[in-house]
């Protein structure tokens, strides 16, 4: 009878029209979209999302290649400057024109102080309308990954922009509230219906959208549904009432590919413990007057205590790649020996906090950890804490929801905290620069919340920027790579295994940044 009520309460909730199954695709994850604002929160469903209804100049197909969006073509004036040629012809969601105004608009809009896109933006110096289809991008020195990296800029509408006040990104951190952040007008396949936070968010096809004569699926409308309890969100698939779950439980997966189907693959998301090393003591300890984290020797015994193995096969259920490296494997720059990852050694670890000064139990700090992001996300903090406590460490977990996690994080608000880093450019500058680099301008240590620091490390990312010599620049990321290693700048655990569920009559295409695109889904 309780199962009846749930999928009862689920079809309330979810409101389907029953002509519209066909075309309807109802999915959901255990966390809510942060934000409407396509340049307010750097992270990955929210970004998916944004791709529903904003486009960039260039994307990716399938397999990650290169292709046209909203720019047509484009080519190199220079080492440093980029022309870009506008696609004609296409329509905002409002029925404006798409100009080189919004273009320029938006991009400088991604370098605004607020933005959290900067990483995508970092190294442009100046982006000029040279015609009303036409635009250039300076960059600060040769730009190796730009094309990439323009991936994730999407396009808004200057005049609606300005018309609504939002003609700067919503300051997610602070938790602002903007129109932008609730209402969206772009050019892309699906256009904005209705949003109610942590309820539902529906979209609708744009009958004008400038592509649909390539469009491979056939969705006309997308419900999304946030479901934060895992067997609820098993439930509702199994029964029926969601089409898609972006996070299957890793516990389900064998009684879904019974009933349901499972696609799986490799993210390229890496997942790590970060430690707050540069603040003269942590906030979140009752050790006063010092920061244990400044220390190489607690930050190796705390790595040398986790046993990823263990993780993966009793948390993860196998779904995980352990790691001893802050990149995947499809990211530019990742090697296997890089990737090694020495084998715990708890006793090892205890002489190393003896040698720091910390006797058993006497370390003790909060590790901060987000519930509804990640792959089990808080069972793995809970086993790295109980890990931690066979060294004689003392850690408090703090889990919460994604939406309270990333604003705390984001505002240097932690002494140790969970992530994960996915690359969508599919270099190591990415990470590099977003999490290695000491705190700057632009992207420079934009996502560094533990502020590792290194002048060598440092001087090669910038190397790294501008290098156009392939040899000599993936020689640096690897230097980079093995410095940050031997310094413990970061924990890495493990690279994401990303199994998707769906009904059986549902056919998606399977993707290295977890990103569900409704354009390719066919539902038979």
């Amino acid at each position: 009878m309780h199962k009846k009520l749930l999928v009862a309460a689920l079809s309330a909730a979810l409101l389907i029209p029953m002509g519209a199954h066909a075309k309807t695709l109802r999915w959901a994850s255990q966390g809510d979209i942060l934000t409407l604002d396509p340049h307010a929160q750097n992270e990955g469903m929210t970004i998916a999302a944004s791709s529903y209804v904003y486009e960039p100049l260039v994307d990716y197909d399938k397999d990650f290649n290169l292709v046209p969006s909203l720019a047509t073509e484009w080519e190199p004036v220079s080492d440093t400057v980029w022309r870009f040629h506008l696609r004609k012809g296409v329509k905002f969601h409002d029925g404006a024109d798409f100009t080189a105004e919004d273009v320029v608009f938006s991009i400088n809009r991604a370098l605004a102080p607020t933005s959290n896109f900067k990483a995508y933006v970092n190294g442009i110096k100046n982006v000029r309308k040279i015609d009303d289809h036409t635009v250039e991008i300076e960059t600060d020195g040769p730009n190796p990954v730009l094309l990439r990296q323009l991936t994730n800029v999407f396009i808004m509408n200057k005049a609606w922009a300005e018309a609504n006040n939002a003609t700067t990104p919503q300051d997610f951190a602070s938790q602002q509230e903007t129109y932008s952040a609730r209402h969206t007008n772009g050019t892309g396949a699906y256009k904005l219906e209705s949003r109610e936070v942590d309820i539902r968010t529906t979209y609708v096809e744009n009958p004008d959208w400038w592509g649909k004569d390539s469009k491979t699926g056939n969705v006309s409308k997308i419900i999304y549904t946030p479901i934060k309890q895992n067997a609820t969100r098993t439930a509702a698939l199994l029964s029926g009432e969601v089409d898609f779950v972006l996070d299957p439980p890793a516990q389900d997966l064998n009684r879904i590919k019974q009933q349901a189907k499972v696609v799986e693959g490799n993210e390229y998301r890496t997942i790590y413990i970060g430690l707050d090393q540069k603040s003269p003591e942590l906030k979140y300890s009752s050790i006063k007057g010092t920061n244990p984290f400044a220390d190489v020797r607690v930050r190796q015994a705390l790595y040398l205590a986790i046993d990823t193995e263990a993780i993966k096969k009793a948390v993860m259920r196998g779904s995980s790649l352990p790691t001893g490296t802050m990149v995947a494997p499809q990211v530019h720059g990742w090697t296997e020996d890089l990737a090694k990852r020495p084998a715990p050694d708890v006793e090892k670890a205890k002489a190393l906090l003896k040698e720091a000064g910390y006797g058993p139990n006497e370390l003790n700090f909060t590790l901060d950890c987000p519930n509804n992001r990640y792959i089990n996300d808080e069972a793995i903090c809970q086993a790295v804490v109980g890990m931690w406590a066979k060294a004689g460490v003392k850690a408090n977990l703090n889990a919460m929801p994604r939406a309270t996690y990333f604003p705390k994080v984001q505002s240097y608000d932690t002494s140790a905290y969970l992530f994960g880093w996915g690359v969508p450019t599919f270099d190591a500058l990415y990470t590099l620069q977003s999490l290695m680099h000491s705190k700057g301008e632009g992207a420079d240590g934009s996502f560094n919340f533990g502020n590792y620091e290194n002048a060598e490390v440092d001087q090669l990312i910038d190397q790294i920027k501008v290098e156009t010599d392939e040899a000599k620049r993936t020689a640096a990321i690897h230097q980079v790579l093995k410095i940050h290693a031997e310094e413990v700048g970061h924990i890495p655990l493990h690279d994401q295994v990303i199994p998707w569920a769906m009904a059986k009559n549902v056919n998606v295409v399977h993707r290295a940044d977890n990103r569900l695109t409704p354009h390719w889904v066919t539902i038979d």
